[in-house]
């Protein structure tokens, strides 16, 4: 809806302005997250010996598990799904490594199809690139699934989440993911039965789709209730989630007193306010503990972003936004006398934030990757103006037109782009040309998100008024139903995926935590993305997602 709003910058004719705005809902949160409560460093120290002492005697188990193929699968799931693989990356790649060269299609120990099943989904997890053409075995002589397999419910969920690691071509998973969905859906299954709480899960959310932090609290009740859980590995798993979770709880606070600071719910009131949302999403894109530094650079740079996005989407007008937009082009804080006091605000937080993230980078001799980050910023406000201006001269795009545009101001590229920034040694200078190169994985997940986030918040962002998504661009081109380009452009998700699924596959373009980044940014808008807008509206699923993973800790 528009509203009247005085205060226009002093080169622009100091009249009312009438601006297109919405009331977005409050922060949910207050000070909750403000206060952190110091731990008592004797018990955390105790848990921290406690926890390498365990993660001794698993990283033996999986040593001594190394023969047994079925034994050595099954515990690489558990550690990659409790949340504690990057404890034993080392162990797991060459255990992994060893499979892959030992068994394949020819040599298989048993034909089972929960293991040939693991097998394909944690090999091609870790960048084998290992054939599917084993569950041709579980075809009959006219080509179809064995209904005989429809019993093996254990499998049969096995073989469902495999399928989502398909890419192009694979025939066989795409009837597979079909074939299993179909069987799933109608099993009937004792509600008290682990089986039932996973198949439930697995149909909303598979598990190569979802968040790994998030799936690994909700694993962890799973694995409890299985009878032949490793005692070991399932303290290990509740206490390692604990620590972390305070490691955590510590940068949310610092995080949220930065931004409670900035007082941009005041200040900046047509504005999203979304810091805990913000840190729920990065900490998505890792949760690990050595990238700490990582994940409180891009929450302040997505908090921003989400103001910035508020700016061009819902506030600014074209005559503002257009010294904004040359303003973060230049970068320069003499820019800012040329802006509104609104932009201002916005603009001296967006420069502190960056300078504060040189000042860090600058003492291990990384500063070279601000620039890079910048970049990325400039490119991202230029699509958003580019985007803008469609919406005020009230032009709708082609297609074509729409998706170049899109995929930029999906700010994916951008996030990726400063996601490296702390990640440490192992990123190079040639790991940021790689990204402003546009290769497929990042397309790829740029598509998807713009895909999701304009099939799920097109009615609602149309009503306050907004540029024309992809929606109403495809309907004009082909003269479609609405629900036909929703189809349509499922079916471009669902490439998109396998996209990814490809590009992370062996030989791959960089190290596999970098592509890691761009699938756990992709995983994220899956979750947020999945019945609505669950970053804009902050509904009981965020709001229960957020209280597994930042405030309530594992009963051990």
């Amino acid at each position: 809806m528009s509203i009247l709003v005085s205060g226009a910058p002093s080169q622009i004719a100091k009249s009312e302005v009438i601006r297109r705005t919405v009331n977005f809902h409050p922060d949910i949160w207050g000070d909750r997250f403000i206060n952190n409560i110091s731990k008592d460093k004797d018990i955390h120290f105790r848990k921290v010996r406690e926890v390498e002492e365990l993660k001794e005697k698993v990283r033996r188990e999986l040593l001594a598990s190394a023969g047994h193929l079925s034994l050595l699968l099954g515990l690489i799931d558990a550690l990659q799904r409790l949340g504690v693989a990057y404890n034993f990356e080392r162990e797991i790649e060459d255990a992994l490594e060893h499979i892959y060269a030992t068994y394949n299609d020819n040599n298989d120990v048993e034909d089972d199809l929960y293991n040939v099943s693991l097998r394909l989904r944690l090999l091609r997890q870790q960048g084998f690139k290992i054939s599917c053409d084993a569950f041709n075995k579980f075809k009959d002589e006219d080509g179809q699934f064995k209904e005989s397999m429809t019993s093996n419910v254990k499998g049969m969920l096995a073989f469902y989440e495999a399928t989502h690691l398909r890419v192009h071509g694979e025939d066989i998973l795409d009837e597979a993911l079909e074939f299993t969905t179909t069987h799933l859906k109608s099993t009937a299954y004792p509600t008290n039965n682990p089986l039932a709480t996973q198949i439930t899960s697995a149909l909303k959310q598979p598990l190569h789709k979802g968040i790994p932090r998030l799936e690994a609290r909700k694993y962890i009740a799973v694995y409890e209730q299985d009878d032949s859980h490793n005692k070991d590995l399932l303290k290990l798993s509740k206490l390692d989630f604990n620590l972390v979770l305070s490691l955590h709880k510590e940068e949310l606070s610092s995080i949220t007193r930065w931004w409670k600071d900035l007082d941009f719910a005041r200040k900046l009131p047509f504005a999203r306010d979304r810091v805990v949302e913000c840190y729920f999403f990065i900490m998505s894109v890792y949760f690990e503990p050595q990238y700490s530094l990582a994940r409180k650079i891009l929450t302040k740079v997505l908090t921003l972003t989400s103001v910035i996005d508020d700016i061009y989407d819902a506030y600014g007008t074209l005559e503002e936004l257009e010294p904004f937009t040359e303003a973060i082009e230049r970068w320069d804080i003499s820019s800012i006398d040329q802006l509104p006091d609104y932009m201002q605000i916005c603009y001296r937080a967006l420069l502190g934030v960056f300078e504060a993230a040189d000042e860090e980078l600058a003492k291990q001799g990384r500063s070279y990757r601000v620039s890079y980050a910048k970049d990325a910023m400039k490119l991202l406000v230029r699509a958003y103006f580019d985007e803008a201006k469609w919406f005020f001269q009230n032009y709708i795009p082609t297609m074509e037109e729409y998706m170049n545009l899109a995929l930029r101001t999906s700010a994916y590229p951008m996030l990726t782009t400063v996601s490296f920034l702390g990640m440490g040694d192992i990123i190079t200078k040639e790991a940021f040309d790689w990204i402003f190169s546009t290769p497929k994985i990042i397309a790829a997940s740029s598509l998807i998100g713009r895909l999701m986030d304009d099939i799920r918040t097109h009615k609602f962002e149309q009503e306050r008024g907004h540029v024309a998504s992809a929606i109403e661009c495809y309907m004009k081109q082909h003269g479609v139903s609405e629900q036909v380009v929703h189809d349509k452009l499922n079916e471009q998700a669902v490439d998109a995926w396998k996209d990814i699924n490809e590009e992370c596959l062996r030989p791959i373009a960089f190290l596999m935590p970098l592509l890691m980044r761009v699938l756990n940014l992709t995983r994220v808008v899956d979750i947020i993305y999945k019945e609505g807008d669950d970053y804009t509206h902050v509904r009981k699923e965020m709001k229960d997602n957020v209280a597994l993973v930042l405030i309530d800790p594992v009963p051990i």
